[in-house]
């Protein structure tokens, strides 16, 4: 979706950067410092926060654990920089990026779990690589997890997410959870939803939901 350009993007930016992480990179290993937090606090990453509902529901009802926000496009994720301001969340950091390999930002088993919400399907074929469930960059994700650690994703395009189910198993891992029909299942009470997510559900599109895992050892 085209976003429309704001009127002094950058003067509200340095306004609303309290909680800006403007080096992400430099914060490999060292994530949990600048939370102030123990090292049994968990971390979680959300990839592409919009407007920053769904992260700071996470943080507000979470205040124990540390969240991290990461979204390409500044114009967006100044929404989220402006709410977080306002509700101080101290649990909550947010950078702008196009990530791409998360080994850049994270130590090995640095995360406790990744959240990837209403991703960009890029539908033509030949853009499979970029889709943020293409197999590769599933298992770039548990490089940087915990063995217990997770990742949840959510959309409304159902083939974006038949896509999802097949790669799965491609990476090596396997599901947890999963349904067609989010707010028609047992997940829905204690799953978070978005600024999206609740226009789709208002209209009455299906969402779609998996969570996926490390193989069990036998």
């Amino acid at each position: 979706m085209r976003q429309r350009n704001i009127k002094n993007l950058e003067e509200r930016l340095a306004e609303n950067s309290s909680f800006l992480i403007e080096e992400p990179k430099s914060m490999k290993g060292r994530w949990r410092e600048t939370f102030q937090a123990g090292p049994g606090s968990p971390v979680y990453l959300e990839i592409g926060c919009g407007k920053g509902k769904f992260i700071l529901t996470r943080a507000e009802k979470n205040p124990d654990a540390c969240y991290i926000a990461v979204e390409g496009q500044a114009n967006v994720i100044l929404r989220a920089m402006e709410k977080a301001e306002a509700a101080e969340r101290s649990n909550l950091r947010l950078f702008i990026d196009y990530v791409n390999d998360l080994r850049d930002y994270f130590e090995e088993g640095e995360l406790d779990g990744i959240y990837l919400n209403f991703s960009d399907p890029w539908p033509k074929a030949r853009h499979d690589k970029r889709r943020l469930t293409y197999h590769r960059r599933l298992e770039n994700y548990f490089q940087v997890l915990k063995p217990e650690g997770f990742v949840e994703f959510k959309t409304d395009n159902d083939g974006l997410y038949a896509f999802t189910l097949e790669e799965i198993p491609l990476a090596g891992l396997e599901i947890a959870e999963e349904t067609r029909d989010l707010h028609r299942s047992d997940f829905e009470s204690r799953l978070v939803t978005t600024e999206y997510e609740d226009k789709f559900r208002a209209g009455g599109k299906n969402i779609n939901y998996v969570k996926i895992k490390r193989k069990s050892s036998l």
